[in-house]
C-alpha cells in the first residue's frame, strides 16, 4: 500500500530579492490559512506543512521582518488552542487567529506594493529623462 506524504514547504529553498520572498510568503500564508479555514488541511498538518522549525528559523534570519515572524509565531501555536481549550472556544480563537495571520500577509503585501511604486517613481523619471532629451 503507497502512502502519502504530505508535502513540505521549505521557504529556504525559494529565490528572488527579499520583498519578492515577502510577497512569496504573504501570498503562500494566504492559501494556508484558506485552507486551515475551510477544513482542508488541520492545524497539525499546518506545522508539518508549513509553519515547521526550519521555516521559522528561515524567517527570522533571512526575512527579517516582524510581520513574517508574527505569522509565524501565530502558526505555530493553532494546534496548541485544540490542545488548552475547550472544544468551541478553541474554535473562535483558532479562527481569530487566522484572521490575524490573514490581516499580517495582507499588511506585508501592501508594504510590498508600496515600496515597488515609490523605486518604480524613482525609475521612471530617468526613463522619460532620456527620452525627452533625444527628442530635444
Amino acid at each position: 500500500m503507497k502512502q502519502n506524504h504530505p508535502f513540505h514547504i521549505v521557504l529556504s529553498d525559494s529565490r528572488g530579492k527579499p520583498t519578492q520572498q515577502l510577497e512569496l510568503f504573504a501570498l503562500l500564508n494566504l492559501g494556508i490559512t484558506q485552507s486551515l479555514a475551510s477544513g482542508v488541511i488541520s492545524a497539525t498538518e499546518s506545522i508539518q506543512r508549513f509553519y515547521h522549525a526550519d521555516n521559522c528559523l528561515y524567517v527570522r534570519k533571512h526575512l527579517r521582518s516582524k510581520q513574517a515572524n508574527a505569522i509565524m509565531s501565530h502558526g505555530v501555536q493553532l494546534p496548541d488552542l485544540f490542545d488548552c481549550l475547550p472544544a468551541e472556544e478553541a474554535q473562535r480563537e483558532f479562527f481569530h487567529e487566522l484572521e490575524k495571520i490573514r490581516s499580517l500577509c495582507l499588511k506585508l503585501l501592501e508594504k510590498g506594493r508600496r515600496l515597488g511604486v515609490s523605486n518604480r517613481d524613482r525609475i521612471e523619471p530617468e526613463r522619460h529623462k532620456g527620452l525627452t532629451s533625444q527628442s530635444t
